[in-house]
C-alpha cells in the first residue's frame, strides 16, 4: 500500500553517505524507520539506508496535522522517503540530521517481530532475513564486503589470476568422509571441500592464480568456528616453496587487514572493535616449527618471559575476580533502582549499565567454564597431534598478531603436502592462527612434487587411485616446486569483527542442523 503523496522528484535522491555535500540544501532520503520516539509537536526517526543512518526530526508545524499524525504511527522497518533540509549535528549518528518538510510512506510496517529487547539467539537465527537489518549485522556484512573487495586488490595486484574450480567433483583433497554426496547423472559425486588440487593445475598453465568460491564440509559439528557452507580463497602459486610462501601469507593478510581499517571506521566502531588489536598486523608474523609450538603450548618454553600456562592460571583468577566485581555492582543496582526516588534518566543509566553488565558476566563465566579445560588440554598434549581449537587459544595468548606454525608431522597433513627433505618425519605445511583465541584462519603449504611420494600418500590414506590420475599428471609433465594455501573467509570476519560465532559472518548460514531460512 502507497500513500497518495506527491511524487518525490529523483534530481535530489541521495543516501547518507552523500550529506556532507548538501548542507543547507533540501534532499530526499529512502529508507526505513530504525526507530522512532515523539514529543506532542516533534517525532525524532532514525533512517537506515543501507548505507549508515541519519536522524530525522519531522514537526507538526512543517508537515501539517495529516503527515505529523502519519508519522507518529509509524512502526519499526516502514519504508519511506523523508524530505528536508540537512543540518550539520555532530552529536548525531554521522553528524547530520534532516529537518524534514515532506513525507512519503510506502508501507506502515506494525508489529515487527526484532524489537529492542535481547533475543534468544535461535530466534534470531530463524529471522535471519530480518535480522540482517539491526545495526550490528549491517556492520558485519559491510566489513565482509571490504574484506572480500581488499582480497581482490591484493591479488590482482599481485598479479594473480583468479580462475574457477568445480563445486563438483569425483575426488576429495582430504579424503570423503566429511563430504556431501550427490547423484551426478547416475555415479557419485561430491561438492567440494575445495578448489586446491585444480588449483594446482590451473597455476601450471597461468603461473599464479586464486580461486574464490564457496565450499563444503559435512562435520556434524556445532561450535562457533564450524559452518557447512562457507567460503574459501585458495591461491597457487608455481615455482614456490613453503617459506616464500608463508611471505605471501603475511602480506596479504596485513594487506587485507589494514585495508579494511582504513575502509570501515565506522562499521568496526558500531562492533565496539579494538582497532589497536587489529594495528598489530603491522608487526613481523612470528614463526615457530611444530617442535617450537607444542614445547611453547606445554609450558615448557617462555614467550618473551610469559609461560601459556601461567598465564592462563592467572587469566583464570583475574576472571574469577571480575565476576565478583560485576555481581556486586549488578546487586548495588538494583538494589538502588528497587529503592525508589530516582529520576527517569538515571534509572535508565543504571538499568543500561546493568544489562552491559549482564552480557560481561556471561562471558566471564564462560571463560571461567573454559579455561580449566584449556589448561588441561595444554598439559596432556600428546605430541604428533593436530592442534585443537583450546590448543590454538592457549598458543595465540602469548602473541598479539598472527603467528605460523609449519613443518608439520607428516601423519596429519594431507597427502599432497610435502615432505621437508632434511627430515621426511615432517610435511612443510603451515597453519596461521589469529590471535584473541580466533586460531586458524589459513592453512597451505608447499606440494608434493615426487609422483612416487605422491602415489605412496594416496595409498597411505586409501584414496581411489584411478580418480587421481589427472593429478599425477601434474608430476609427469613439467612439475616444478609450488605451494598455495587456503583462507577461510568466514573466519577472517569473525576474528576483524571480534565475533563469538561464525554463523554471524555469512548472510544465510548454513551449519549442522540449519537449512532455514
Amino acid at each position: 500500500m502507497y500513500s497518495k503523496i506527491s511524487k518525490i522528484s529523483s534530481i535530489n535522491k541521495m543516501h547518507t553517505k552523500q550529506l556532507d555535500q548538501f548542507v543547507g540544501q533540501e534532499v530526499t532520503l529512502q529508507g526505513w524507520v530504525a526507530n522512532r520516539r515523539e514529543s506532542k509537536t516533534v517525532v525524532f526517526i532514525n533512517l537506515r539506508d543501507g548505507r549508515g543512518m541519519c536522524q530525522c526530526i519531522l514537526g507538526v508545524e512543517d508537515l501539517g496535522e495529516e503527515l505529523f499524525a502519519t508519522a507518529k504511527s509509524l512502526g519499526q522497518e516502514s519504508s519511506v522517503a523523508i524530505t528536508g533540509k540537512v543540518v550539520v549535528d555532530e552529536r548525531q549518528i554521522g553528524g547530520y540530521e534532516l529537518h524534514a518538510s515532506h513525507l512519503k510512506v510506502y508501507q506502515n510496517a506494525k508489529d515487527y517481530p526484532i524489537s529492542n529487547k535481547e533475543h534468544g539467539i535461535e530466534f534470531l537465527v530463524d529471522n535471519r532475513h530480518l535480522w540482517l537489518r539491526s545495526r550490528r549485522q549491517w556492520a558485519i556484512m559491510r566489513v565482509r564486503n571490504s574484506i572480500i573487495y581488499a582480497i581482490h586488490n591484493f591479488f590482482q595486484r599481485e598479479g594473480f589470476v583468479q580462475m574457477d574450480a568445480p563445486i563438483f567433483t569425483g575426488n576429495a583433497a582430504e579424503g570423503t568422509t566429511d563430504l556431501f554426496e550427490t547423484d551426478y547423472y547416475g555415479q557419485p559425486a561430491y561438492l567440494t571441500q575445495s578448489g586446491q588440487l585444480y588449483g594446482e593445475a590451473m597455476a601450471m598453465a597461468m603461473g599464479k592464480i586464486y580461486t574464490f568460491g564457496p565450499t563444503f564440509r559435512a562435520e556434524k559439528s556445532k561450535t562457533r568456528r564450524h559452518l557447512s557452507e562457507f567460503w574459501m580463497i585458495e591461491p597457487e602459486m608455481a615455482f614456490c616453496d613453503i617459506f616464500e610462501n608463508m611471505d605471501t601469507i603475511e602480506a596479504f593478510l596485513r594487506a587485507v587487514v589494514l585495508e579494511v581499517i582504513e575502509k570501515c571506521p565506522e562499521e568496526l566502531e558500531v562492533l565496539g572493535r579494538d582497532i589497536s588489536k587489529l594495528q598489530t598486523i603491522s608487526k613481523t608474523f612470528p614463526r615457530l616449527s611444530y617442535d617450537e609450538a607444542v614445547e611453547i603450548l606445554k609450558g615448557h618454553k617462555d614467550v618473551e618471559g610469559q609461560n601459556s600456562i601461567k598465564v592462563l592460571e592467572q587469566d583464570l583468577l583475574n576472571v574469577e575476580m571480575r565476576i565478583a566485581e560485576v555481581k556486586a555492582d549488578i546487586s548495588s543496582r538494583e538494589a538502588a533502582i528497587a529503592a525508589g526516588g530516582m529520576k527517569k534518566g538515571e534509572i535508565n543509566f543504571n538499568q543500561n549499565k546493568i544489562d552491559s553488565q549482564k552480557q560481561e558476566l556471561k562471558q566471564l563465566e564462560e571463560d571461567q567454564r573454559n579455561i580449566p579445560n584449556w589448561l588441561k588440554s595444554a598439559r596432556d598434549f600428546v605430541y604428533g597431534n593436530d592442534f585443537g581449537g583450546s590448543d590454538e587459544t592457549v598458543l595465540t595468548r602469548l602473541f598479539d598478531n598472527p603467528i605460523m606454525v609449519y613443518d608439520w608431522p607428516h601423519e596429519i597433513k594431507a597427502f599432497y603436502m610435502k615432505r621437508n627433505p632434511e627430515d621426511p618425519r615432517f610435511a612443510r605445511g603451515v597453519d596461521v592462527l589469529a590471535p584473541e583465541g580466533y586460531g586458524e584462519i589459513v592453512g597451505g603449504g608447499e606440494r608434493e612434487t615426487s609422483e612416487e611420494w605422491l602415489v605412496e600418500k594416496i595409498q597411505e590414506h586409501k584414496l581411489p587411485m584411478d580418480v587421481f590420475q589427472w593429478y599425477l599428471d601434474l608430476r609427469r609433465y613439467g612439475s616444478v616446486p609450488h605451494a598455495g594455501f587456503g583462507l577461510g573467509l568466514e573466519r577472517l570476519v569473525a576474528w576483524v569483527c571480534k565475533l563469538d560465532h561464525v554463523r554471524e559472518t555469512i548472510p544465510f548460514p548454513r551449519y549442522y542442523g540449519r537449512l532455514e531460512p
